[in-house]
């Protein structure tokens, strides 16, 4: 199968996705994510029984493509609906994932791009990534990553990273919780086949089982929580503030944000 912004790989029972826009930092845009939900079809239906998820170039993935959602600032709400519900359905696919997923973060991974990397089952890190949900610097909202963010370091910690929106070291990021190693750059890769291949001496079923009960504990709850961060999503986007906020981004300016 070909894709446009990634690669996809499989050596024995591992397959390998790589997220292959260096030129954007790796953002996530609408191509990202249809390629990524097809991708981890091919894993799940393939015979690989453990995925890597890493990115090409020094970024991890920067977030969401900001000129991409600029474009698509001025549409009407059912457009922002449908926007926010395919974001939704890729890092619920990624979290609800049946066979485990390991992501090697190589550099910077922030926004949608945190989201990318915690959600995996187990993080490793470069020494000199850098992790964040800057969503309310340009006026947007991390409501979907809040819904998962808060169930992996605790509400406290989440309100800390979400409502700041700071952009912290890979040493701090381990020891909240979001990563479980840090390690160098060239060993990055064969840390995580080492990981995949720990995995790969177990029991399939009992690994296939165990990731399902994870799962099933509070999958409705968080079901509804992401219809609600959906809903959320989208609204924000109509805002002045949120096209304001994307617009100085991308002008390199602090944003002038609307008096209240």
């Amino acid at each position: 199968m070909g894709y446009h912004t990634l690669t996809f790989q499989t050596d024995g029972d591992v397959a390998t996705i790589a997220l292959t826009r260096p030129e954007k930092r790796n953002a996530i845009s609408v191509q990202m994510i249809a390629d990524l939900m097809a991708a981890l079809e091919q894993a799940d239906t393939g015979t690989a029984r453990v995925v890597i998820l890493t990115g090409s170039g020094k970024a991890f993935c920067a977030g969401m493509d900001l000129e991409e959602l600029q474009a698509v600032a001025r549409h009407g709400l059912p457009k922002h609906l449908e926007d926010a519900r395919r974001v939704s359905k890729m890092l619920f696919r990624l979290y609800s994932f049946p066979k485990p997923i390991i992501a090697a973060v190589n550099g910077a991974a922030i926004a949608g791009g945190c989201g990318l990397a915690t959600l995996a089952d187990i993080t490793l890190a470069v020494p000199e990534a850098k992790f964040g949900y800057t969503e309310v610097r340009i006026g947007f909202l991390p409501a979907m990553v809040c819904v998962f963010l808060k169930r992996q370091i605790g509400e406290k910690r989440a309100r800390d990273l979400l409502l700041t929106g700071r952009i912290i070291e890979a040493a701090e990021a381990l020891q909240l919780g979001l990563v479980n190693e840090v390690v160098a750059g060239e060993q990055l890769m064969d840390r995580a086949h080492e990981i995949a291949s720990r995995i790969l001496a177990s029991n399939p079923t009992s690994v296939r089982e165990t990731k399902r009960m994870l799962l099933a504990s509070d999958e409705k709850t968080i079901r509804a929580e992401l219809e609600l961060a959906i809903e959320a999503s989208a609204n924000i986007r109509t805002t002045e503030d949120f096209r304001e906020g994307v617009t100085a981004f991308l002008e390199k300016r602090a944003p002038q944000w609307q008096k209240r």
